[in-house]
Parts: C-alpha cells; structure tokens; sequence
C-alpha cells in the first residue's frame, strides 16, 4: 500500500545517510533487508532502489559500489522479494500486463511535465515549494550537502524515471521527504540571522494557514455536502488521476462510499433465493472492488466470498461454482442473456457519493449454457 512506501523509502535512505556519517558499511544490511520488504510492498521501491544506485554511481561516493556489504544487501533484498518474482514468472509478469492494459484503454489522466510536477507544488502545499527547492540545493551546491550528493541524485532520478514511465501524481511523493529534511537545513541556518525574525514568525504562519485551507482536500474533515460547497467556492479540487466520469466527489472521496450498501443490496437478492439454491450461487463481481466488498461486509449479511474476473480474483477461479446460479453485479442484461438461460433484473445499486461506475444493475442469472470452469478463461479482465 502506498501508506507504506515512505516508510521503506526514507528508511533506505536515512540507512545511506548513516552510512556516510559513520563509514559503517555494515548497515547496507539492514538497506537490503528494508529494500526486500519494500519490494514485497510496491515494485516501485526499485525505482527508488536504482535511484540510489544512480546517485552514487555519480558521486564521490561510487567507492562503495566495490564494496562486499552492498552487493551482499542486493541479494538479500532479492531473495525477500523471489517469491513474489517467481509468481510473476509463473503468473507470466500480471503487473505488467496491466501497465500495458492501463496505458492502452487510456484510463489515466495524460500529464505533460509542466503539468505534472505543477500539480506536484499543488499538492506537496505550494508554500513548501521554497523549502524543497533548498533541498535540491543543498544536494547539488552546499559544501554540507556534498557528501550526500548521492540522495540528490536518487531524487532527480526518480523524479525523471516517473515523469517517463507513469506520471500520476502521487508515485513521486515518497520520494519529497529527502527534500524536505535538506531544505529545512539549509532554512534553519538562514533564519538564524537576525534580520530575517520576522520570517521565523511569518512563513509557518503562513504555512499553517494555507495548510489549513488546503487540507479538506486531502482528508476527509468535512461532512460531504459542506466539503462541496468548500470546493465550489475555492474553484479547487484535488487533481484527477484517472479518466473516470465523476460525480459530487473526487474519487479518493467517493471511493470510501457506498461499498456495504452494496453488499446489503446483494443480501437481499441472496437471502430472497431458496435455502436449497443458496450453497449453489456464486456472486459475480465486475471489479476487485465490488468482489472485495463482498468479501468485506458479507459475513455480516450471511454471503459467500464472492468470484470475480478481475485482477487477482480471476486467480482464485470460480471456487467450485458451476453456474447453474449467479448474482450478477453490473454488466449487460444482453450479454448476459446470451450465456444464461434466464436472466432477470432484481435491484439496483445507487449511492449519491459514490463513483458513476459504481451506480448499476443487480441481475439474478439462472442456467450457466457452459460450465463456469470451462468459459472462466473469457472473464479474465486485468486492466
């Protein structure tokens, strides 16, 4: 989960800060260790990895590259993360079949560079723009920051590396840490001057404050229809990822909604089938997120996991069902009337806040005409 990459990012980096300090190559161990776990989270941490990698083969600091220590942390880190390879190699590479997916259907939103990294200063709060650009120069200018050129480096790398492969907005931002803790070293030996007191005072006034207006954009602290009307009157609104239709909310917002609503819908439609048809029906979901809330909420409401096309629920399989009867959430009643021999519309889910796509019909579906194991090859969807 993203909530983790900064963590395993900045302690790999606060590893190679204390590598440079104390000359302890023994602590590329932990780097390894730290890096596999990484990679156990988001293959993203190689970007981060080989940024590193980049950054210190471009600085005085290339000396470590002969070092035992750090090809010993490599392996390491590779060994964490070989179960995880060997399910890519046996899955034939998933993750890269749905980057291939993603970039041809055009889901995500096209950033040029200019744009991208104007949403970046949006989003990291533009005020700390001055404080991360002391970072970078730091890095790259201050007689401090030499020794820890190789940090400067691994950001610009990154940064480069995200702009080129996939440029959503947030994919750079574990990455602003290793300016921030620069910058504010640069800034605390300009403010110790005497002329500059009324900066000490002003700029986290400031700072504080458009943080505080800007906030209800990235945390859900306002009720929906107050953070609506907020929105409409800043003319602000936090930049969109993917291509989606909206509603009322963006998505980051919508998406916490209307998931065990769904689930209670669904129930219902269970709960109305006879107590011998039950055991026999699946519940097909067109997405992991309606599979999942399935997964999450059903207990409560007596479901079965639920069976699903997408992504990693396509691995899972059908889960013995045959098809003689499925709860179909979403889709075509069309297409679905030209695989079962009998198709009915039963509800319908619908949720103000929640995404579009997420507003559809419930159909009960009676008489798979192949089996479920046999046709499941055509549900697979990993996009």
């Amino acid at each position: 989960m993203n909530a983790f990459e900064p963590l395993f990012w900045m302690g790999c980096a606060w590893l190679l800060i204390r590598i440079v300090k104390t000359g302890n190559q023994k602590l590329w161990i932990w780097f390894g260790i730290l890096a596999g776990f990484g990679l156990e989270n988001k293959y993203s941490m190689l970007i981060f990895g080989a940024a590193i990698f980049f950054g210190l083969l471009l600085t005085s600091r290339r000396r470590v590259l002969a070092s035992p220590w750090l090809w010993m942390a490599g392996a390491i880190a590779f060994l964490i993360s070989l179960p995880n390879l060997l399910w890519n190699v046996h899955h034939h590479f998933p993750f890269l079949e749905l980057q291939a997916n993603i970039r041809r259907s055009g889901r995500d939103v096209p950033l040029t560079p200019l744009k991208f990294f104007g949403q970046e200063i949006l989003t990291m709060q533009p005020l700390t723009l001055p404080l991360w650009l002391a970072g970078l120069w730091f890095y790259f200018f201050s007689t401090p920051g030499k020794p820890f050129r190789a940090l400067g480096w691994a950001w610009v790398f990154t940064a480069a590396l995200v702009v080129i492969l996939n440029p959503r907005v947030y994919y750079l931002y574990p990455a602003f840490p290793v300016l921030f803790a620069a910058g504010t070293v640069v800034w605390e030996v300009w403010l110790k001057r005497p002329q500059t007191f009324w900066r000490k005072l002003a700029w986290p006034a400031l700072l504080a404050s458009t943080g505080a207006v800007l906030a209800p954009l990235a945390i859900p602290v306002l009720p929906p229809e107050t953070y609506i009307r907020y929105t409409k009157a800043l003319h602000l609104a936090p930049p969109a990822i993917e291509t989606h239709k909206l509603g009322p909310l963006p998505q980051l917002f919508a998406d916490q909604f209307g998931w065990e609503e769904m689930a209670a819908i669904v129930a219902r439609v269970y709960n109305s089938l006879p107590p011998e048809v039950r055991p026999k029906t699946a519940i097909f979901g067109q997405n992991y997120g309606q599979a999942g809330a399935i997964d999450l909420f059903g207990p409560k409401y007596g479901l079965p996991p639920a069976i699903s096309g997408h992504q990693s629920y396509f691995l899972w399989g059908p889960r013995g069902y045959t098809g003689e009867s499925v709860i179909v959430m979403a889709g075509r009643q069309q297409d679905l009337e030209s695989r079962f021999a009998g198709v009915q519309k039963v509800a319908s889910v619908y949720h103000p806040y929640c995404m579009p796509y997420e507003h559809f019909d419930v159909f009960y579906c009676r008489g798979l005409r192949r089996p479920l194991i046999e046709i499941w090859p055509q549900v697979k969807n990993w996009d």
